[in-house]
């Protein structure tokens, strides 16, 4: 079944590892024409060459970017209708969480987390609102985290910042119905990432496979599809979210979370 994204344009921020590269495999694999961006040059320059050989004759860019930086977002915006047309569909995938309590968390690293998962989106939402809103197609889906809805003591400050981000796409959903774009969200729960592949390499129990040792952490923490998620499922989400096939559907959370979401 076809997304229907041939020779859509899709941005995707924070597209140059894990989750945000396979939204863009899944996008160009599709025939979309794809921008996505970064803040590590390396990581982003690598992940193009990649693309490159996996899409030779793919339409792309990408472009340095710190979705915190209004002046950057802006550059982007319109570096991607300059190369590739106006943008259809805007998704938004947000950093990694903090790990810490509220007696180790100060006020610097709350505002840090705040802005993170806030502004991070808000301010590619108001950089390239004027193009989606000038498509018959017009989306944003946003990257959040089960923390939103199952907070957890020892993420607190990112817990109260995904419900934040939470509020904020329901209440965008509602404003932008009318005008013709869709707003929704992800909500993830564990992904494999190069974070637990380095905590892999650092195992105590060295006879265990990836798969032995991954099953036994999912096991520990209640999965119960007994494993952690693999970045191409929660990127296969997103793209249906963004995408025509779900028309009629604005406002709305997705779990990713293998069964791990215990809320109604």
């Amino acid at each position: 079944m076809s997304f229907m994204l041939q020779d859509r344009v899709v941005v995707v921020t924070g597209g140059s590892s894990g989750i945000g590269l396979e939204t863009v495999r899944l996008l160009l694999a599709e025939g979309a024409k794809v921008a996505w961006c970064g803040r590590d040059a390396d990581r982003l320059a690598a992940s193009e060459t990649a693309i490159k050989e996996a899409f030779p004759n793919g339409q792309f860019m990408t472009r340095i970017c710190d979705v915190l930086k209004a002046d950057d977002v802006e550059a982007f915006a319109a570096a991607v209708a300059s190369e590739l047309g106006n943008a259809d569909c805007l998704i938004n995938n947000a950093g990694q969480g903090r790990v810490s309590g509220f007696d180790n968390t100060s006020d610097e690293d709350w505002m840090a987390e705040t802005s993170l998962k806030l502004f991070g989106v808000i301010r590619p939402v108001r950089a390239f609102i004027n193009q989606l809103l000038a498509s018959d197609i017009g989306s944003i889906t946003n990257v959040n985290s089960l923390l939103a809805k199952q907070p957890e003591p020892h993420m607190m400050a990112t817990s109260a910042a995904r419900a934040a981000l939470l509020n904020f796409t329901h209440t965008l959903a509602h404003e932008y119905a009318a005008k013709g774009v869709r707003v929704n969200s992800i909500l993830l729960g564990m992904v494999e990432s190069g974070q637990w592949r380095r905590r892999y390499q650092e195992r105590s129990d060295t006879e265990a496979s990836w798969q032995q040792w991954t099953g036994a952490i999912a096991e520990k923490r209640g999965i119960p599809m007994g494993r952690l998620g693999r970045p191409e499922e929660p990127a296969r989400a997103l793209v249906f979210l963004a995408s025509p096939l779900a028309s009629y559907t604005t406002g709305a959370t997705l779990d990713v979370s293998g069964g791990f979401g215990k809320q109604l």
